[in-house]
């Protein structure tokens, strides 16, 4: 903090600075490696720099002992050093932990790199107040020793990134040859098995785009819900997915523009456009009028509200529920209403969602809406009202600022929808859910 009190306490010793400089060495590479995910090579050229600093701190003890006189304060500059150091890299290693784990605040995220290099300036800072305070330099040396003293540090931190002392070696995004020649395949097959929807009555189709490609929660979210549709709710033969991951390219046909229209028209053309439904679930990150498609190196156009609502109207597909679950997906409502369209966001058009990382199954309101709310419900209005209240709660425990997922009906839809629920929702399973009910309620608890 500045203070003076700080050399009167140190009682500096060679075991000292050997204890120190192995600590903090140790601390910065633990929060290297925990920076670098757990993986990465060692990189010497790391450690190198890092020990450039207690270095120039050592110099500098030996200029002001000989300066004053007084051999003891040889060590001192590059123990106090040292030892803020070490701290501090602890405090940035638990930090990271936090985040590393889904349990660190969304809203310190940007601040991260900002704090980490104040904390990184304010020890060596720190340390040179102490000793212009306890020398009594006059004001003149030692804003001038403090302004070289911040540049340097600053300019140094910026030159140091691509040296950590965990390095990970980027690789450049490849699109290996046999996902390029099977994806042609992989749709069209895909495309061929959606089924007739018979007159008699009516019917569910599923389609579920997964739209980043950089993390495997969507891929996993979509494939879940898929298998639940199947299973649960009678789409097996009418649905499909469309799934941006380098792990399925041989195996699911990508999300873009281009399958994403060609499989909105194949289900179109085969559903009873008077008695069947759509249900469209798309999943990704976004921004204002914008749904990420990404799947590196492919240069995928981004999906928005009135591309969207041109390719669905030339579907011919007339009673639409299109669950859009994404940062502002709020911002598609607008272009997506119509009087046969139930529209579900998962956020409000100004406000971020959440849960989307790599160890996860589900985002926070795919988990609540589908893995939970879908399972205890017998509508879809009833299990949107459950999903607000869940993702709510979540978001309080986590300090997040509230997403508000929104419903946007139009007034044949609201009509047609108990209707069409009788299918997705029949008396059986209505009495499954019933049963079910209790039993989730007492594990809950």
């Amino acid at each position: 903090m500045g203070s003076r009190r700080s050399l009167q306490i140190v009682r500096p010793s060679i075991l000292q600075l050997i204890f120190w400089g192995i600590l903090g060495g140790s601390a910065n590479s633990l929060f290297s490696w925990l920076s670098a995910d757990e993986i990465g090579q060692f990189n010497s050229q790391g450690l190198i720099s890092y020990a450039l600093w207690p270095f120039i701190a050592l110099i500098v003890g030996i200029f002001l002992s000989q300066r004053i006189n007084n051999l003891r304060l040889m060590l001192v500059p590059a123990l106090l050093w040292l030892v803020l150091d070490t701290h501090i890299a602890l405090l940035q290693s638990l930090i990271q932990y936090l985040g590393y784990i889904d349990v660190l605040p969304y809203m310190f995220y940007d601040y991260l790199p900002t704090i980490f290099m104040v904390l990184f300036v304010w020890q060596s800072l720190a340390v040179v107040w102490v000793f212009s305070r306890e020398l009594k330099w006059p004001w003149w040396e030692r804003a001038l020793i403090v302004a070289a003293t911040l540049f340097t540090l600053v300019v140094w931190q910026m030159s140091v990134k691509n040296q950590p002392i965990w390095k990970v070696e980027e690789t450049p995004p490849s699109f290996a040859e046999d996902a390029f020649y099977a994806q042609s395949r992989i749709l069209n097959k895909s495309l061929e098995s959606i089924q007739y929807g018979e007159f008699a009555q009516s019917h569910w189709y599923f389609l579920g785009v997964a739209g980043a490609g950089y993390q495997d929660v969507f891929k996993s979210e979509v494939e879940r819900i898929k298998e639940q549709f199947d299973t649960r709710f009678g789409t097996f033969g009418r649905s499909m997915v469309l799934v941006n991951n380098p792990e399925t390219r041989t195996q699911i046909p990508i999300a873009s523009r281009t399958s994403m229209e060609m499989a909105l028209r194949r289900i179109g053309q085969q559903m009873n456009k008077e008695s069947d439904v759509l249900f469209l679930y798309m999943t990704s990150h976004g921004l204002p009028n914008e749904f990420e498609m990404e799947n590196a190196p492919i240069d995928l156009n981004d999906v928005d509200p009135k591309w969207l609502r041109d390719t669905l109207d030339k579907s011919g597909i007339r009673w639409r529920v299109i669950v859009i679950s994404a940062c502002y997906s709020g911002s598609f409502v607008p272009a997506l209403q119509d009087d046969n369209t139930l529209i579900i966001t998962a956020s409000a058009a100004d406000r971020s969602s959440f849960g989307c990382s790599n160890e996860a199954d589900y985002t926070y309101f795919g988990r609540a809406f589908f893995d939970q709310a879908m399972r205890e419900q017998m509508s879809i209005e009833g299990a949107f009202e459950q999903t607000k209240k869940t993702v709510a709660q979540w978001e309080t425990a986590q300090g997040f600022e509230a997403s508000e997922p929104q419903w946007s009906i139009g007034k044949n839809m609201e009509f047609m929808l108990p209707q069409l629920e009788q299918r997705l929702f029949p008396a059986d399973l209505k009495t499954e859910i019933k049963t079910e009910t209790p039993q989730l309620s007492v594990a809950a608890q």
